[in-house]
């Protein structure tokens, strides 16, 4: 190869090299850049729907304990002690009922007292009748008393259910779930309160009765014995012996 071709491979290679060298090179990566700001509104929005979240789970919660406060008022109270308290009143009434003589009635009272307790006996009763009528009157007052002591039976025997009743209510309105069953059991307190207060009416009719009927023996019996006194006296005239 001549010089003259050595010098031109040289310098062809040189070009190259120069070519190469002054080419652009390829950019380097861009790295991210870091926005503050935007981080800590991204931060805050996000607190703030966590903070809603939370509310609106505290407001079910809320909700949740209301419905259920409302189910327990509305419960209704379990114990029921009024049938125990009517059984015991109808028992009561049937012992008033069961008056002899002069009964619990307006009008079987007033036929009754005006028949067996004359205000005034007629000049021509028989002494029969007199003694039909005071002996009539003795049974009534009689069975008066009876009556009324087995009211008192009854009445003392209704004591020990009545304390067991209260002891049961009272429990009862302590552990009340609510105001329904508070209230119920309060009611059903009322109701004891009013059935003893019959129970005392009923005791003391009785014993009234008995009382007036034993007053109107007594009365009835001046009555008969003046009725007596005037048919032993007969038409006035003094006994003369022949």
């Amino acid at each position: 190869m001549t010089r003259k071709h050595l010098w031109a491979a040289a310098l062809a290679a040189a070009l190259s090299v120069s070519a190469t060298a002054l080419s652009p090179r390829p950019a380097l990566a861009t790295l991210p850049v870091f926005d503050g700001s935007n981080f800590s509104q991204n931060l805050l929005t996000a607190a703030r729907a966590l903070q809603q979240i939370n509310n609106q789970i505290q407001s079910l919660q809320n909700e949740a304990v209301m419905l259920e406060n409302m189910a327990r008022n509305l419960a209704s109270q379990p114990f029921s002690a009024l049938d125990g308290m009517v059984a015991d009143l109808q028992k009561i009434g049937g012992l008033i009922n069961q008056a002899q003589g002069i009964a619990f009635t307006v009008d079987a009272s007033t036929a009754a007292f005006a028949q067996q307790y004359p205000q005034q006996y007629a000049a021509a009763v028989s002494n029969d009748q007199l003694l039909a009528d005071a002996r009539q009157r003795w049974q009534n007052a009689m069975s008066a008393f009876q009556q009324t002591l087995t009211v008192q039976a009854g009445i003392a025997q209704t004591v020990q259910s009545d304390t067991a009743t209260l002891t049961a209510l009272v429990s009862a309105s302590q552990g009340a779930a609510g105001n329904l069953q508070a209230e119920q059991t309060g009611n059903q307190l009322t109701a004891l309160a009013v059935k003893q207060m019959l129970q005392i009416q009923t005791l003391m009719a009785a014993q009234y009765r008995a009382d007036a009927l034993d007053r109107a023996r007594i009365a009835a019996g001046k009555e008969q014995a003046r009725a007596a006194y005037l048919k032993f006296l007969g038409a006035g005239n003094a006994y003369r012996p022949q």
